[in-house]
């Protein structure tokens, strides 16, 4: 079956005829219509920087309080406020999530983000968490993993550890996680308007792959939900094999109840196994599901360590840096200062024994005398003990007074971004001063009178010539 729209006719006939039979013809006409039309862009504000307010046109996403449409799409890579954490830009149907979170989690939790990069579910979760929770945040690609990475850095929240492993490989987090989050590697097709290309990658032998390997991921992690525990299951797919069947199996074979995710009437939203249409929501193609685990399992369980006393000694400035430095643990490794908060330092440490940690908590600084950080690529020609890392800039936690600030415009903020050395003002202090942009921190820059060498992270840099 072909319907008359130009989309449709690009489709794939196998995708056509799956879709007709779930939604009938009508209805996937509308569908079709819908994939033909320009993307909606949204943005989802960090409400620990600024406050959520209505901007850019297109009105509030209605189940996230701190998500906005935005009337046409910018260029982000310019706008220092996207560099300094202020907000994420993110597909307005994922933050759904936002609402599941805020409905069914109201105590602190140990959460797991399987399927993480490049980190949108991770920093809304850091965002709508209640107080006193931990995420690990994990990747199975190591490059995605550096970018999840980047991005949890610059949220700045420091209730986080990000990974780069396989589900199976927590085979030592038995009964560890209230929550776990599993945005499952799909075959795409709510991708269709975005990414054309991923037209192309679409087959019905890419959907068996998908649906096959969707459970394995459950299968290897569920062991590490504790009983009661909450998986919320989701894809960028509409087709029955990655989405109900799947949840269907997840319930009858490993042990969990369906849950409804509690949609408002005029979001035009089914109670459970939700789907997200373009044809009926402004949003991508997208398919949430929240189960209960009703099992139980035995397991490896850890337990309780007394927390180790450090035999480090660490220069006193570093605890001057840090707001509720008192809730923090500060550790050292190879000339590297970490923070990380105390409540959940044993999680911290399972995950380092067992992991491989990309990231965690808050790099404070290098030491010159140290291995220097992969984060700060670029040694400061003055002798100093320390070199601040770009982890602390960003924090949440960060004192600002602890350093001498710079307010650049934004075209020095660019320049920043772009690694480039800055002129200061000539009464600006000697040493590490703090770059900000509207106020939000953007870096670290070592002053030495003539020109202020740039710490912002090379990898990072803004690789583009022109705005």
């Amino acid at each position: 079956m072909k319907t008359d729209t130009k989309c449709a006719k690009e489709l794939p006939e196998d995708f056509q005829r799956m879709m007709t039979e779930v939604l009938g013809e009508e209805e996937f006409a509308q569908l079709a219509d819908a994939l033909a039309q320009p993307a909606p862009t949204s943005i989802r504000i960090n409400k620990h920087r600024v406050s959520p307010s209505p901007s850019g046109g297109g009105g509030l996403v209605p189940w996230c309080p701190s998500g906005f449409y935005l009337s046409s799409r910018p260029s982000f890579t310019f706008d220092p406020l996207f560099h300094a954490g202020c907000y994420y830009v993110q597909e307005a149907s994922s933050m759904f999530l936002s609402h599941v979170l805020r409905t069914y989690v109201k105590e602190p939790v140990v959460a797991l983000d399987l399927c993480a990069a490049p980190g949108g579910k991770s920093t809304l979760a850091l965002s709508e968490l209640p107080e006193g929770s931990v995420l690990i945040a994990n990747e199975v690609v190591r490059q995605r993993a550096n970018i999840l990475a980047e991005n949890i850095i610059k949220w700045g929240n420091p209730n986080s550890i990000v990974t780069n492993n396989y589900a199976e490989d927590f085979e030592a987090f038995s009964n560890m996680f209230d929550l776990i989050i599993c945005d499952a590697p799909c075959s795409g097709e709510g991708m269709f308007r975005k990414d054309p290309d991923s037209i192309g990658e679409w087959s019905l032998a890419n959907v068996d792959t998908c649906w096959r390997r969707q459970r394995d991921i459950v299968r290897n992690i569920w062991h590490t939900l504790k009983e009661g525990g909450l998986l919320i299951y989701s894809t960028c797919t509409y087709n029955p094999l990655e989405d109900e069947e799947n949840v269907q199996w997840i319930a009858k074979n490993l042990g969990a109840e369906v849950l409804s995710c509690q949609p408002k009437p005029e979001w035009g939203l089914t109670e459970t196994n939700t789907h997200f249409y373009p044809h009926r929501i402004q949003g991508e193609g997208f398919f949430i599901s929240i189960l209960r685990k009703t099992s139980e399992q035995e397991g490896k369980r850890i337990g309780k360590r007394k927390p180790e006393k450090s035999k480090t000694m660490f220069p006193k400035e570093l605890k001057t840096w840090l707001s509720e430095i008192q809730n923090f643990t500060m550790m050292e490794d190879s000339g590297t200062y970490q923070a990380f908060p105390t409540l959940h330092l044993d999680l911290l440490r399972l995950a380092k024994q067992t992991l491989r940690v990309i990231h965690a908590g808050i790099e404070l600084a290098t030491s010159l005398k140290g291995k220097h950080s992969a984060l700060n690529s670029k040694p400061s020609t003055l002798n100093s003990p320390l070199i601040p890392s770009h982890s602390l800039a960003m924090s949440l936690y960060l004192n600002k007074d602890a350093f001498p600030t710079a307010e650049v415009d934004e075209q020095q903020a660019i320049a920043y971004l772009r690694t480039e050395a800055l002129q200061l003002p000539p009464d600006t202090p000697r040493g590490h001063v703090l770059i900000t942009y509207q106020g939000h921190p953007l870096g670290f820059v070592k002053n030495i009178g003539n020109r202020a060498n740039n710490l912002y992270p090379e990898e990072w840099r803004i690789r583009k010539s022109e705005k």
